[in-house]
């Protein structure tokens, strides 16, 4: 090496060196002007969250009861979400999910050309009725488990009231609306058919 290559690799050397300090240097500046803190409370708050830690949940109203004030509009309304993978055609043609025309009362896990999950072939025998229907929009993935539903549910009973209510009428003979009782509460526990 000549003493020409070894200043001009001193030079190159010198260089690299001064990049890290300077880079190091306004990283620490950076870091300095732009340092998070803690905040005290937090931005935001997530309910669902919130109402768990305050103890136990508040009792639902049975469906029977919340049907006899659903807004069907509100029902169409909310069947948006369920779009994506529902059709509610009268041909009966599936998307992703089952397709929902003639449901309430259907027998589950049975429409034609749907491959089901086995958790709601496992049902086969019961039937999409108020209660079946209200517990399975609540929360599809404790309703069956395993179930390849990725809709993590309704949590507020009276839109599921509501959105079973227009499913209803998306048949040719709607099922009637089941009978609450005097004392404001469901005539019978959930049918297995």
């Amino acid at each position: 090496m000549t003493i020409m290559d070894s200043v001009e690799f001193s030079k190159i050397l010198g260089a690299g060196c001064v990049a890290l300090l300077v880079y190091v240097g306004m990283s620490e500046i950076a870091g300095a002007m732009y340092a998070g803190h803690k905040l005290e409370t937090p931005a935001y708050a997530v309910e669902e969250a919130e109402a768990e830690a305050s103890g136990p949940a508040e009792e639902v109203v049975p469906i029977a009861v919340r049907l006899q004030t659903a807004d069907v509009a509100a029902g169409e309304k909310a069947f948006g979400a369920c779009k994506s993978c529902h059709s509610v055609a009268t041909d009966g043609k599936n998307g992703t999910g089952p397709g929902l025309w003639e449901l309430v009362n259907r027998e589950i896990g049975t429409h034609a050309g749907f491959s089901y999950s086995s958790a709601i072939a496992e049902k086969a025998g019961q039937h999409w009725d108020w209660e079946h229907l209200d517990a399975f929009l609540t929360n599809p993935k404790a309703y069956a488990p395993g179930t390849k539903m990725a809709y993590a549910g309704l949590r507020n009973p009276q839109t599921r009231a509501n959105l079973i209510a227009w499913l209803n009428t998306q048949s040719p003979s709607p099922a009637p609306l089941p009978e609450a009782s005097a004392a404001g509460e469901a005539p019978a526990a959930p049918s297995e058919h």
